[in-house]
């Protein structure tokens, strides 16, 4: 186990402003809450939280970071409570511990379902804190790395977990060293056959051809220096499961397969890089289709560097990346270099990411899907794939999922290009709709009016975007389907109280609810959107049941999460039986706007940050506020006969202004408090028959954009 001043002294090599007072007191904290505890190789457990803060150290992490893993099982694992850790650490730190503590008990490998709500969770932490998911990714590594004193069920259920979900999310993140690490000593579990075959035959290769990496090495730097550039070159071969990998990808045995080594030239700056990629396509053939260019299309955890391909000493095709130091610190910590140090500051990375931004545009595909299988396909489709970047007809970058369609490109630029595409030209050449973007490759998308997505785009689409959008749509084909099963439900409704639902009622209760026709009332029928007894009560209201008690205000809305909470957007102030959309923000739940509210033109650019939503049938409480605009005569006793007619229709005046005031008029808005829609119209109907009252509408102020709080996007 390392000592706590080793620890200390590997933390102040890269930060010498380091906290060690309290680094050794988390030091000894930890090592008292796991007296008396051992691990299966019968080692102390504190071991562990030591060696996964060993890890985070490497990587020359903040001091909370590393706090957190010498404490990250206290509050799982013995008498340590979150409230003593705050005591001691501080509320970040025991936030930190705290998130940790939640993800492992997060079972990833379960159910499909539990599955994808487990993976629901993990993105919410990663939201929250990233330094919690970099934690759980070292604690995975040394647990890999000490797998073999675990029970041999319990090996494989844990390199599979790895191999699934925290190899590809540390490679997501940019942890390209650590994901190939969990890959290899997982593959060591799951196949050592194959692995222990792959290390043979790469002993066997050396010794028939010597140490090729450090020939081809040596070459390199000959023309590296030649060309007066100055370098690092560093060579390896490629970890087993790298190699395996690509032998089962190409369907090629270890003798044909080429690329099975990798080379790196570090540079100190972005012009040498590009001089090093000339100096070596001159010494060596480039392999066509092989290079890569990372610096001018960054990937999106921040990744920069060229990739090319070439056929080396022998034949022999090696791989080099050509980057710079700075790039290369973000290639080797991806995310994390968000948080690293250097001479006790944080490290001023012009290519370390935004980690809020980068999980920001991770999840935000992931919102618009309802179901558990989808957003689980969406998760793992992101996860595991590379990008690709192509160009639209005006130039712009667009970046997709490696193995992305024209349908994808498509749904990427807009929603409604996504509907409306009947084809595709791909470098001016006219494609099918399931062809594979390249990289570098133009897209153009033909369009048609009228066009409507088609079922077999699901099995084209490859992002989680498009598969949202044509799912959407889908649905709303349903509708005719919808319409057909919402006649014969009201049918049987009708008939249930001696009535007939003839298109004159029909016409009659879609006015009554403000649908713009007997169809679309129909419609929400059959999708469960309305029941047969509002539609009774629309008409009947004496023949249909009460619909007893009042709806509660939480659950006003349907269509919110659980977690997600909601405000009346004060622009438009929508009301219950009127139709609504909602506009998602971060952190601070769902603004609700009436369907033709001005406001959501700003939003147009936004589609998933929309809500398809509807009112809960039943009677709502009159709590929901509107503002009239009035003009009424100035004469006496006409403000006290309008304030009486609002009551008399069981509605209360909030608020009063006069905003113009004439010698025969006056203009003035009244805030009165509804129950919903039709309740507006009873108001309005009998504040018109007034015959002072010279005018009347509904007041609607687009200025007012927010809620009944102000919410920040």
């Amino acid at each position: 186990m390392i000592a706590q001043e080793d620890l200390i002294a590997l933390v102040r090599t890269y930060n010498p402003k380091t906290d060690e007072k309290l680094i050794a007191a988390a030091y000894d904290y930890g090592r008292q809450m796991h007296e008396g505890q051992y691990r299966h190789s019968g080692e102390p457990y504190f071991s562990h939280p030591v060696a996964v803060a060993a890890v985070l150290a490497e990587q020359r992490l903040d001091d909370a970071t590393i706090i957190t893993a010498l404490l990250h099982d206290t509050i799982e694992d013995t008498r340590a409570s979150y409230a003593s850790v705050a005591e001691r650490f501080g509320n970040e730190i025991a936030d930190l511990v705290d998130g940790v503590t939640k993800l492992t008990n997060l079972q990833l490998s379960s159910t499909e379902t539990q599955q994808a709500e487990n993976f629901r969770k993990l993105f919410m932490a990663m939201s929250k804190d990233m330094r919690v998911i970099l934690v759980k990714l070292a604690d995975r590594l040394h647990n890999m790395r000490t797998i073999k004193a675990m029970r041999p069920e319990k090996q494989l259920k844990k390199a599979r977990e790895t191999m699934d979900i925290f190899a590809p999310l540390a490679g997501r993140m940019g942890m390209q060293w650590m994901r190939e690490e969990l890959e290899d000593l997982a593959f060591k579990v799951l196949n050592p056959d194959a692995r222990a075959s792959i290390i043979r035959r790469f002993i066997t290769l050396q010794k028939e051809t010597g140490d090729v990496v450090e020939k081809i090495t040596g070459d390199m730097r000959l023309e590296i220096d030649k060309a007066g550039i100055e370098a690092d070159v560093l060579g390896r071969a490629k970890k087993p499961y790298s190699v395996w990998r690509k032998m089962q990808e190409k369907e090629l045995g270890f003798s044909r397969l080429s690329d099975i080594y990798g080379f790196r030239i570090i540079t100190g700056t972005e012009y040498d890089c590009y001089a090093v990629l000339g100096a070596i396509h001159q010494r060596w053939r480039a392999v066509p289709g092989r290079f890569k260019d990372y610096i001018s299309q960054p990937k999106s955890n921040g990744y920069r560097s060229i990739h090319t391909t070439v056929s080396g000493r022998d034949g022999k095709r090696v791989e080099v990346q050509i980057r710079t130091r700075q790039m290369h610190d973000v290639a080797e910590t991806g995310v994390a270099a968000h948080w690293s140090y250097r001479d006790g500051v944080r490290s001023e990375n012009p290519f370390a990411v935004d980690p809020v931004k980068w999980i920001s545009a991770l999840t935000e595909q992931f919102d618009a899907e309802e179901d558990h299988d989808e957003f689980l396909e969406a998760v793992k489709l992101e996860m595991y794939s590379d990008k690709v970047f192509c160009f639209t007809p005006k130039g712009d970058v667009v970046k997709l999922p490696r193995g992305a369609t024209p349908i994808d490109f498509a749904y990427a630029i807009h929603t409604r290009i996504g509907h409306a595409c009947v084809g595709a030209k791909i470098d001016g050449m006219r494609v099918p709709l399931w062809t594979r973007i390249k990289n570098g490759q133009s897209v153009d998308v033909i369009t048609a009016e009228g066009q409507v997505p088609q079922p077999t785009w699901l099995d084209i689409a490859t992002t989680g975007k498009a598969r949202s959008a044509i799912r959407r749509a889908l649905r709303e084909q349903d509708r005719d389907r919808f319409i057909k099963l919402g006649r014969e439900l009201a049918r049987a409704a009708f008939e249930h109280v001696g009535k007939k639902a003839t298109d004159k009622a029909l016409e009659s209760a879609a006015r009554t609810l403000r649908l713009k026709e007997p169809d679309e009332l129909l419609a929400r029928l059959g999708s469960a959107e309305l029941t047969a007894q509002t539609v009774l009560n629309a008409i009947y209201p004496d023949l249909a049941p009460d619909d007893g008690d009042e709806v509660n205000l939480d659950l006003a809305v349907i269509g919110l999460a659980a977690d997600q909470s909601f405000d009346r957007a004060q622009c438009c102030q929508p009301l219950p039986g009127e139709r609504i959309v909602g506009i998602t923000y971060r952190g601070q739940g769902v603004v609700v706007h009436a369907i033709d509210c001005e406001s959501l033109q700003a939003f147009d650019d936004q589609p998933q940050r929309w809500l398809d939503l509807h009112w809960h049938s039943g009677t709502h409480p009159p709590v929901y506020s509107v503002t009239l605009d009035l003009t009424i005569g100035n004469d006496a006793g006409v403000l006290g006969r309008i304030c009486t007619l609002i009551g008399e229709q069981k509605a209360n005046i909030s608020d009063l202004n006069f905003v113009d005031r004439k010698p025969d008029f006056y203009r003035l808005l009244i805030d009165v408090e509804l129950r919903d829609a039709e309740h507006l119209h009873r108001v309005i109907s009998a504040l018109d028959a007034e015959s002072d009252v010279a005018a009347i509408e509904r007041h609607r102020d687009p200025a007012r954009t927010g809620g009944s709080q102000p919410l920040q996007t």
